[in-house]
């Protein structure tokens, strides 16, 4: 796949849209097809709508495609408030209500699909279907842990979350040398980790409130409260669900894939990515487009035939 525009204007037609008081940023292309299902797409922990550089404007050509920054993320606002899944939620639930207000298709990666599963589970008036890549469950650690270790870990975890510190190691972090190793971790293939995706990560962390931003956001994942377990939303979903995993996954490993499926397999489908990592839509851009359009066009058609039925 060749790429010569700059990742900005690969994106769409970017807006801002004040949220609460804060301001947030959206992308969104129009297809000219009349019936194709709205897409939102939803990225993951330290990136933006840049991330969905190479998918936007394929899934345009037969679907309207939205684009968020989540709270905190990108080119939105980055106060000093209690991060939470269910808080993105709710700026995902006020976007759909505001531009939308037709059930969509929620696509996200990593934490985004942390929110796009809540959100499922929260408006399904909101939702036609869910896409997961790489879906991260912080509850299998604490129950892998053993209960008398428990309060000590906590403390331990306490500490080295203090705002002081992680502020400290924030301003380390975001340089794009260490940027550019720390995304390689996530990416199976080290070519994929271009100047291009490292501008992506390293621009909004030079935002006011960015040290704040990320301490927020990492003290508030250390928490029981900051999402829902997979195992107690995943099974009540009753829509089309598409769970995408790359078998390289070095963020969270793909043993947790079958486990997931298995949790609602009426309604998951499970599709493994062999030469992915743990963002395989930026990766393998070509092979998970088609993967979502195919299996858009796949639910539709047994809708289509059961009406008939």
């Amino acid at each position: 796949m060749v790429i010569s525009l700059d990742w900005q204007h690969r994106v769409g037609s970017q807006r801002d849209w004040v949220w609460r008081g804060w301001q947030t940023r959206y992308t969104y292309i129009r297809s000219e097809s009349k019936t194709g299902t709205p897409l939102i797409l939803l990225h993951g922990f330290g990136a933006s709508i840049g991330h969905w550089r190479n998918n936007l404007s394929v899934l345009a050509q037969s679907h309207t495609v939205y684009a968020l920054d989540m709270l905190g993320f990108g080119a939105s606002e980055k106060p000093a408030v209690d991060y939470s899944v269910a808080l993105w939620v709710d700026q995902v639930y006020d976007f759909w209500r505001t531009f939308i207000r037709t059930p969509a298709i929620l696509i996200g990666n990593s934490t985004g699909s942390q929110v796009t599963l809540a959100a499922a589970a929260m408006h399904p008036e909101m939702v036609q279907g869910v896409v997961m890549l790489s879906l991260p469950d912080l509850s299998v650690r604490e129950e892998a842990m053993p209960k008398l270790l428990r309060p000590a870990i906590a403390a331990i975890e306490n500490l080295v979350a203090s705002p002081l510190l992680l502020k400290a190691i924030f301003r380390v972090v975001r340089r794009p040398g260490i940027v550019k190793r720390w995304a390689g971790m996530a990416y199976a293939n080290s070519e994929a980790v271009t100047d291009e995706l490292v501008d992506i990560l390293v621009g909004p962390a030079q935002d006011r409130g960015s040290a704040s931003a990320f301490a927020g956001v990492l003290r508030a994942m250390i928490g029981s409260q900051f999402a829902p377990s997979v195992k107690s939303v995943l099974p009540s979903l009753k829509m089309p669900i598409l769970l995408i995993w790359g078998q390289q996954d070095r963020m969270v490993p793909p043993i947790f894939a079958r486990q997931f499926a298995d949790y609602n397999p009426e309604y998951v489908q499970l599709l493994s990515l062999e030469n992915a990592g743990h963002c395989a839509h930026d990766e393998c851009p070509d092979e998970v487009n088609q993967a979502i359009l195919d299996w858009i066009k796949g639910f539709n058609s047994r809708a289509m035939r059961a009406a008939i039925a």
